[in-house]
């Protein structure tokens, strides 16, 4: 299996309908309707090669029963509607799938709340 980092998160995203990327001197991010729904994961807790993905707390639980060795969550994180996603262990597939979750849970009228600028 290829090494999937941001940047082919990027490349995959591309082919979803409604999903766009950015890239800033920040981090990269996707966003749909003009709302975040994934970006590198830049908090000091989260380790290398992870995304930030938005989608709700019950989803996010489930994600990380049913595979933790690929979702994860730190205490940064835990009050944000989101999950860590590590990188070099998620397939395509399940990437694919996870983001258009993400899409469909901000697209929903997910919370719009600020990344903490710590």
């Amino acid at each position: 299996m290829a090494r999937i980092t941001f940047e082919s998160v990027l490349k995959m995203a591309a082919s979803l309908p409604g999903i766009e990327g950015r890239t800033s001197a920040r981090g990269s991010s996707l966003k749909s309707g003009g709302t975040m729904l994934a970006c590198t994961a830049i908090h000091k807790s989260a380790e290398p090669n992870s995304m930030v993905l938005r989608i709700d707390h019950d989803q996010r639980e489930g994600f990380i029963a049913d595979a933790p060795e690929v979702f994860y969550i730190t205490q940064h994180y835990q009050n944000y509607p989101c999950v860590l996603v590590r990188l070099s262990r998620v397939t395509p597939d399940v990437l694919r799938d996870v983001l258009l979750a993400a899409q469909k849970f901000v697209s929903a009228g997910a919370r719009k709340r600020p990344p903490s600028r710590r």
